[in-house]
């Protein structure tokens, strides 16, 4: 109960600290299995887009995030495993034990679903980079996931990089129409194909 209700103010806090509005764009909040995947500007990407989730939709719904950043300090340490039940990856040591995607599917079960950040590092460019091959991966393992692009808008301002107390400002966070991959659609063509719809709801 009281992780719960720790859960429920948080994502209040941080829906007020980002000023976020969100957007539903040919998709709507749904308990389905999904990966959530969007573009990283800041730290708290992943806490806010978990935040803009309904509450029966985030109670499923677990970031994959770096170990070496939400394990730094009691407070991170407690948000990301106890509150919203992170996945924590120590980019460290991915060659060395379970690779990354082992690491999600195992994590998303029959019931979970996950959000993720197919750039790999947080970028402060306009221009959204490539996406690294792990939800091509992920896809081919669990080709029964609705993939669910994600634009997240003015986070880099709201915490910029170097900074610890975030900036009250308004943020958008904008769900697009899910993607599958398809049969036999290479790695190369299926991640353009996903930045690109992630690219199309910046103009939405």
């Amino acid at each position: 109960m009281r992780v719960e209700m720790t859960r429920t103010l948080l994502a209040a806090i941080a829906r007020l600290i980002s000023g976020a509005s969100v957007r539903w764009i040919d998709c709507q909040p749904d308990t389905c299995q999904r990966v959530y995947f969007a573009n990283h500007t800041s730290h708290l990407d992943a806490l806010v887009l978990w935040s803009s989730l309904p509450a029966e939709v985030r109670g499923l719904t677990r970031p994959v995030a770096a170990k070496d950043y939400w394990e730094k300090g009691k407070v991170r340490r407690y948000l990301s495993t106890q509150v919203f039940d992170a996945l924590l990856i120590d980019r460290r040591q991915i060659k060395v034990h379970q690779s990354p995607v082992d690491l999600m599917v195992k994590a998303i079960g029959d019931t979970h679903s996950l959000i993720v950040f197919p750039e790999g590092h947080r970028n402060l460019d306009a221009e959204i980079q490539e996406f690294k091959s792990g939800l091509y991966y992920l896809a081919k393992k669990r080709p029964d996931l609705e993939l669910v692009p994600v634009f997240i808008d003015n986070l880099n301002r709201v915490l910029p990089r170097g900074e610890f107390l975030p900036v009250p400002l308004l943020s958008c966070i904008t769900f697009g129409p899910p993607i599958w991959l398809e049969v036999n659609e290479p790695k190369t063509e299926f991640l353009q194909r996903a930045r690109e719809a992630v690219k199309r709801l910046k103009e939405a």
